[in-house]
């Protein structure tokens, strides 16, 4: 059976992973017959925000113990992640993307990547294995390598020049698609940055699952 990591990022959209971008990547995963192998880092959450109002909360959360609510407590401190051990990897979206693992919604071009993120991702990378980001997690990509990769955050013309500035060609995409990267195997779909209902970001990301799991082959 094919393990494949999934680093979540907390659990809630405005400050974590994006519940349904997490728990369908799950899915899919499992009905391929997949393994999946769930990491987060064991840190603080950069900011907590009020699902209900969209304001923020004067509380401290652990971006580990958020993230173990979405996988029903089976998940692992993202500094014990090993290339290694893993078939592919695949970071669903979510605002958490941007704020705890990495610092790209504050700091944008200039932004920093957790280095246990980091360290995977390039491990994954020289291994020859695959990898699949979805919806903002795929600004981080031109930050994690220095060389130009094709990869998509959907149609924002705002975030597609950031991603550009950083070094990344970003391609726009419809919801229901991916971006793929032959040559460095990563895999994109623009989810959430798009995607009006559960059902439209359910395609995009079956087809990147899909994708991701073919290229392990």
């Amino acid at each position: 059976m094919k393990k494949i990591g999934v680093v979540l990022s907390g659990c809630g959209v405005y400050d974590g992973s994006e519940i349904h971008e997490a728990v369908l990547t799950l899915l899919a995963l499992a009905r391929h017959g997949a393994e999946a192998v769930c990491f987060a880092p064991d840190k603080h959450q950069g900011e907590v925000i009020n699902h209900l109002t969209g304001e923020p909360m004067a509380e401290n959360r652990n971006v580990l113990i958020e993230a173990a609510r979405i996988v029903r407590g089976d998940i692992h401190p993202l500094v014990q992640a090993d290339a290694a051990m893993l078939d592919a990897l695949i970071v669903p979206g979510g605002f958490g993307a941007a704020k705890n693992l990495s610092t790209f919604a504050s700091q944008g071009a200039q932004c920093q990547i957790d280095p246990d993120l980091n360290a995977l991702s390039q491990a994954m990378h020289t291994a020859g294995k695959p990898q699949g980001f979805i919806c903002i997690a795929p600004a981080m990509l031109p930050k994690i390598f220095d060389f130009p990769l094709r990869l998509t955050i959907g149609t924002d013309i705002d975030i597609a020049e950031i991603v550009e500035d950083m070094g990344g060609e970003h391609v726009p995409c419809p919801v229901d698609d991916i971006v793929v990267d032959e040559d460095n195997k990563i895999v994109t779909t623009p989810a959430y940055m798009l995607a009006q209902n559960i059902a439209q970001a359910a395609t995009g990301i079956e087809k990147l699952v899909e994708r991701v799991l073919v290229l392990t082959e």
